[in-house]
């Protein structure tokens, strides 16, 4: 079956955050919303006609996985990545945030220190902070030479030792610059870490999404040592484009802490999950592979895309070229501005709703994050308003 991802679907009036809240984010209502990432594609069909057909009997009441729901999400993590989890490993949780600040308060206490890695996902900042833990930074290094992020090692393994850091928060592939971590980079990560006892939660939520010659490694298929000290966390959130759905999947190896894990999940008083996202979860991995295959085929031509019209219309702008995610790390340094200025004029001119890259931290200063997961028209029409924007401001 072939998909149309070219299709424009009228999201207006759906109670969409994309959307439909520009106002309560003190937004214009005009602009072309291109920031938080969810996709402008419907899921595949097996998902709709599943939802469809639970919705038909008519019953909502408290539900859980079955054992089917394990049995395709294991077949889709080994044909994938090559990991076969136990399943006993495996708790549910409503989301990726939800289960990292669950592990901030299971495994730290107030004032212990949590390590991110700047610019990174803004949510785990504020998982840390707003739970009294101490922030640790160790920010990623740009490489003129590679293009590409990289991390700086001595500085980690330096801030863990000094700052006695309990808990470090992977993000793999890393939103917002698009790494796919290589296989060396994450045993590193894994040795360090065990030398000094941190734990390790890493969000793999875009491991779907890989291009080119670059490969997504679950964390702890790397070293058996590595499951001891380790949580990951996988939705079919990103890759099926169901987050309004509230369903994630942790896995936790090590009895000890699956134990401590479920013990806060408990007092959070949280239980049953969302019937329709334990649905859509089984008919996607059963069903979805067809549909993903040709989905990261359009998004590398997406890629591609935004590539050549910027280098040809816009050279100011550079792109970061993502390995991984539907996003894309714009660097408008190149024309002079404060943070502020681009940002008003991506608004107020281009007419754009784009992240702005310091909501990452500090370390995003001159950046945008862009999410290129939509139509190809979309994508096209956000370009140009930046090239009628910027062109006065020395584009070329």
């Amino acid at each position: 079956m072939k998909y149309d991802f070219d299709k424009v679907l009228n999201r207006s009036n759906t109670n969409s955050l994309k959307y439909d809240c520009a106002a309560r984010r003190g937004m214009p209502s005009d602009l072309l919303p291109l920031w938080v990432a969810d996709m402008d594609f419907q899921a595949p069909l097996e998902v709709l006609d599943a939802l469809t057909k639970k919705a038909a009997h008519g019953i909502f009441g408290y539900s859980e996985p079955s054992d089917g729901y394990f049995t395709v999400l294991s077949k889709w993590l080994c044909n994938r990545f090559g990991w076969q989890p136990k399943r006993e490993w495996l708790l549910h949780t409503p989301g990726i945030v939800y289960a990292v600040t669950l592990a901030i308060k299971a495994f730290t206490a107030k004032g212990d220190a949590v390590m991110i890695q700047p610019p990174v996902y803004y949510p785990f900042r504020a998982a840390v902070k707003s739970n009294n833990r101490k922030l640790i930074n160790n920010p990623l290094q740009f490489n003129e030479s590679t293009k590409r992020y990289e991390i700086d090692f001595a500085d980690f393994e330096r801030k863990i030792k000094e700052n006695a850091v309990k808990l470090f928060i992977l993000c793999s592939p890393h939103n917002p610059v698009g790494r796919v971590w290589t296989e060396t980079e994450l045993q590193k990560i894994g040795e360090i870490c065990l030398r000094h006892n941190v734990l390790i939660v890493s969000d793999e939520i875009h491991a779907d999404f890989v291009y080119a010659n670059n490969k997504h490694h679950v964390f702890t298929q790397l070293n058996e040592s590595f499951y001891k000290n380790s949580i990951i966390c996988f939705s079919p959130s990103k890759t099926f484009n169901l987050a309004g759905l509230q369903f994630s999947d942790i896995f936790i190896a090590d009895k000890n802490l699956r134990n401590a894990f479920a013990k806060e999940y408990d007092k959070s008083g949280y239980s049953q999950l969302n019937i329709f996202g334990i649905v859509a979860a089984e008919a996607a991995y059963k069903h979805g592979a067809q549909w993903l295959d040709q989905l990261i085929e359009y998004l590398e031509t997406n890629v591609r895309f935004m590539d050549e019209f910027l280098k040809k219309h816009l050279p100011k702008i550079k792109l970061i070229k993502p390995e991984g995610t539907y996003l894309a790390w714009l660097d408008f340094k190149n024309f002079g501005l404060s943070q502020k200025e681009t940002d008003l004029i991506i608004i107020n001119k281009a007419k754009l709703w784009l992240d702005s890259g310091t909501i990452f931290g500090a370390e995003g200063t001159g950046f945008q994050r862009l999410n290129f997961a939509c139509p190809r028209s979309v994508l096209q029409q956000s370009l140009e308003n930046l090239k009628q924007a910027f062109g006065l401001y020395g584009g070329r």
